[in-house]
């Protein structure tokens, strides 16, 4: 059972018994709870067929990596994308691509989040690089609430070379940094786009930066000088979704 991971928290339990059951081995719920929401997830395990434990709280808070809410799925391991899988999902789409690259993003919390917004916005993809950069763990799972098990996560070993294959493919990179002239809003998102974010604090880095056919940045009018990654992340992907729907024009 070493080779298995644990899937913590409500949300994200329940995305793995709803989207991906076959994963899930064993469910275990805290001693004691007895509510909707536990009963919700233990209905749903037992019509699967997947073993149910009850155990103390002391154990599931050596098992889980934060707050666990209790409830912990045992699961196989979960499988970064390639970038041949990654070539076999844009050749399938029939709408113009909408991807998220992170460049380096590390915390996972900020992953995690990443991931839910790219859900919402209906990205197709979330690209990474394979080193320096946050991986699938079990709080990047419970952060995106579902969207980890929806959204595929390419881990790609050359950054700057997988944004040029894009760039061949038509699809046309727009990164963000405070010192571009342009917004934002004044940017054609409509089209195929992959959005470009830089990690926290750093931002991009420079081949990446060089790799981008535009620069955009986010109007600041307080005193701070940028926002949480994962918080421009949202800004940017649902300004696209605005330009594609047409909403507010």
């Amino acid at each position: 059972m070493s080779d298995l991971e644990y899937v913590f928290g409500v949300h994200a339990v329940r995305a793995m018994l709803d989207r991906a059951p076959r994963r899930v081995k064993r469910l275990m719920l805290q001693r004691g709870r007895v509510d909707g929401r536990a009963q919700t997830l233990l209905d749903r395990a037992a019509a699967e067929g997947i073993g149910i434990e009850r155990i103390a709280p002391e154990e599931m808070d050596k098992l889980a990596e934060g707050v666990h809410q209790g409830v912990i799925a045992q699961v196989t391991p979960s499988q970064l994308w390639s970038e041949e899988m990654l070539t076999h999902l844009l050749d399938r789409l029939d709408t113009p691509p909408l991807l998220l690259v992170l460049d380096g993003v590390t915390d996972p919390h900020n992953l995690g989040a990443c991931l839910r917004s790219a859900d919402a916005a209906g990205a197709q993809a979330v690209i990474i690089p394979r080193d320096k950069s946050a991986s699938l763990t079990p709080t990047v799972r419970k952060v995106a609430c579902g969207a980890a098990e929806t959204v595929p996560l390419v881990a790609v070993t050359n950054l700057a070379r997988t944004l040029k294959t894009l760039q061949q493919r038509g699809i046309w990179t727009v990164g963000t940094a405070g010192e571009a002239e342009q917004l934002i809003y004044q940017v054609d998102l409509a089209g195929p786009i992959a959005v470009v974010m830089g990690a926290e604090g750093a931002g991009m880095r420079r081949l990446t930066r060089e790799h981008c056919d535009f620069l955009a940045r986010l109007p600041m009018a307080g005193s701070v000088s940028s926002l949480n990654v994962s918080v421009a992340t949202g800004i940017c992907l649902f300004e696209a979704v605005r330009q594609r729907t047409g909403s507010g024009r």
